[in-house]
C-alpha cells in the first residue's frame, strides 16, 4: 500500500531570543514561577514586519533541503496555523508562491495547538488517495501578536516558529513495520470553546483580539484526552506503548508533557521535549521538536513516533509515523 513517508524536515526560529526575566519590568512574574509552572526557560519572538508565511518558507526551504528537492518537485502544501498574514488568501498559497512553486495545491488548516496534527492527517489523505506524490506539511504561527501583554498567566507561555515536514507516497508492505504515517486518530468538542480562544475575529468583532485561556481546565483535559487519542493512534496501528522509540508531544507545557508520557506508560528519556527553548508555538511546535530531535540525533530512521496535541476547540488528536 502508499505510505506517506517523511523525507525531509526543517524549521525556522526568528532571531529575537526573550528570556522569562524580560517579563519581571512589566508584570508580577519571575524566571522561577514561569520555569516552575511550564518549564519554559525562553522562546523566540517575530521580528517587527516578520510574518508567518515568511517562517513558513524559510523551514520548508530546510525540509527541501534535507531531500535534496525543489518545490517543483511538490504537489500540495498544507500549513496548520491560526495566526495567518491575512484573512485571505491563505498562508499557505504565499507559501506556495514563496517556494515559487507554481503548480498543486495548497490550503491552511486552523486548528490551534493541534494544528499540525490535523494537517498531517489531510497530508496523508492526500497522498495516500494519489492526489499528490510528495507534500509539504508546514506548522507556522505568529503568536507574540496575539497575546494580552498584562495577562502573565498566558502572555509568558508562547512563542512564534515554524516547521515543516516533506512527504513522499511510496509503496510499502501494509504492516505495522512500514515507514511512513502508520495512523491517525482526530477529535474535537466545541462546548469547551470558552477555555480556549482569541477574543476577536471577522463575523463577531471585526479585529484580531487576543488569546484567553482557563489554564487549569485546559490542563485537565490534556492530560486526559492526550494519553486516549495517542493510545487509539498506536491500536490502529497495531502496536503498542511499549513499541514506541519517541513520543514527539505538543510543546505546551512541560508538566502537561510528564502527565502523558506517565499515563501512556513511556519515560521521559524517550519524549522529545523543546519546550524550555521555544515556550508553545502552538502548531509549530511539533515539527519543531521534530526537526531538532533529528538534528540532536534522537530520531533515526526506522525509529515509531507518536506526535499528539491539543488545542482551543478544543480539537486534538495523534499521528503514529515510522521515521
Amino acid at each position: 500500500m502508499i505510505r506517506a513517508v517523511p523525507i525531509g524536515i526543517g524549521h525556522y526560529l526568528p532571531e529575537r531570543v526573550v528570556e522569562n526575566a524580560e517579563f519581571e519590568a512589566t508584570l508580577d512574574t519571575s524566571d522561577e514561577w514561569i520555569r516552575a509552572r511550564s518549564g519554559i526557560e525562553r522562546r523566540h519572538f517575530a521580528a517587527e514586519g516578520e510574518t508567518t508565511s515568511q517562517m513558513a518558507v524559510a523551514a520548508a526551504r530546510a525540509a527541501l533541503e534535507m531531500a535534496g528537492l525543489t518545490a517543483a518537485d511538490v504537489d500540495a502544501i498544507v500549513v496548520a496555523t491560526s495566526t495567518p498574514d491575512l484573512t485571505f488568501p491563505s498562508a499557505a498559497t504565499m507559501v506556495q508562491a514563496g517556494l515559487g512553486m507554481e503548480g498543486g495545491c495548497a490550503f491552511d488548516v486552523p486548528a490551534g495547538c493541534a494544528g499540525f496534527v490535523y494537517a498531517l492527517a489531510n497530508a496523508n489523505a492526500l497522498v495516500v488517495s494519489g492526489q499528490a506524490r510528495r507534500e509539504l506539511g508546514i506548522g507556522a504561527e505568529t503568536f507574540s501578536r496575539i497575546m494580552d501583554w498584562t495577562d502573565r498567566g498566558t502572555c509568558v507561555l508562547f512563542g512564534d516558529g515554524a516547521g515543516a515536514l516533506l512527504l513522499e507516497g511510496r509503496e510499502e508492505a501494509g504492516t505495522s513495520a512500514d515507514r511512513g504515517i502508520l495512523a491517525t486518530d482526530l477529535h474535537s468538542d466545541g462546548r469547551y470553546r470558552d477555555l480556549l480562544y482569541v477574543d476577536g475575529g471577522v463575523s463577531s468583532s471585526q479585529t484580531t483580539g487576543v488569546l484567553r485561556m482557563e489554564g487549569r481546565e485546559v490542563f485537565r483535559h490534556a492530560v486526559e484526552k492526550l494519553a486516549e487519542t495517542a493510545h487509539a493512534a498506536l491500536e490502529k496501528a497495531g502496536l503498542g506503548a511499549a513499541d514506541v522509540d519517541w513520543i514527539v508531544p505538543h510543546q505546551a507545557n512541560l508538566r502537561i508533557i510528564t502527565r502523558t508520557a506517565q499515563k501512556m506508560g513511556v519515560d521521559m528519556d524517550r519524549v522529545v521535549v523543546t519546550v524550555q527553548d521555544h515556550g508553545n508555538t502552538s502548531a509549530a511546535s511539533i515539527p519543531l521538536a521534530l526537526s531538532v530531535g533529528v538534528a540532536r540525533g534522537q530520531i533515526k530512521p526506522g525509529d515509531l513516533l507518536v506526535a499528539e496535541a491539543i488545542g482551543g476547540g478544543l480539537a486534538w488528536g495523534s499521528v503514529v509515523m515510522r521515521w
